[in-house]
């Protein structure tokens, strides 16, 4: 298993792990239930460059030359600048205004989503994404690594807090209310 930075030529393969973690609320960005303008959406976002969406911000794990997941992370202080590509896209492409509330902010790399193929889950590759996010971002760079999790799925909560994270506040995005959890330096 490798974890690796991805590339733009991968953003097809990556919208769908990314599509996985994230459906609902691309919908609510879109204004549509399409799955398909919902993945060209994201594809195209995530092969373009300096967006929160980019493959400039997406960590992949490859097994036996196959992408079988990724997980977005961006440093949170640059949200405002990370999200006008995007609001500009789902300007253009769905005619919508894209205003949703901050889910970061300024001192922490920021886990947006974290997708695996469903026919690799249940392997541990989403703990050792963590592992790894944890392993670059804290020990290494000596950054605070946040990210926000469901009230309503408390094994995911449950597996962050194993891992180290701990509750910091509250956050809500796209009208749903969300843990926010950090681990620091």
């Amino acid at each position: 298993m490798i974890i690796r930075r991805a590339k733009a030529e991968e953003a097809t393969t990556i919208a769908n792990y990314i599509f996985l973690a994230m459906e609902e609320i691309t919908y609510q960005f879109i204004g549509e239930n399409s799955k398909e303008k919902a993945l060209h959406f994201l594809s195209s976002l995530i092969a373009a460059p300096n967006n929160q969406y980019s493959y400039q911000n997406c960590w992949v794990v490859e097994i036996e030359n196959e992408l079988v997941a990724a997980a977005l992370v961006y440093n949170g202080g640059k949200l405002a600048e990370l999200r006008e590509p995007v609001a500009q896209k789902i300007k253009t492409l769905f005619n919508r205004s894209f205003t949703p509330e901050d889910e970061t902010q300024a001192g922490e790399y920021y886990i947006d989503c974290v997708g695996v193929n469903p026919n690799q889950q249940g392997k541990g590759i989403g703990s050792k994404i963590f592992h790894f996010l944890i392993n670059e971002y804290v020990k290494h760079r000596k950054e605070t690594l946040g990210l926000l999790v469901d009230q309503e799925n408390p094994k995911a909560k449950r597996l962050y807090l194993k891992l180290g994270f701990e509750p910091v506040g509250e956050k809500t995005l796209v009208g749903k209310k969300l843990e926010h959890l950090q681990i620091k330096k």
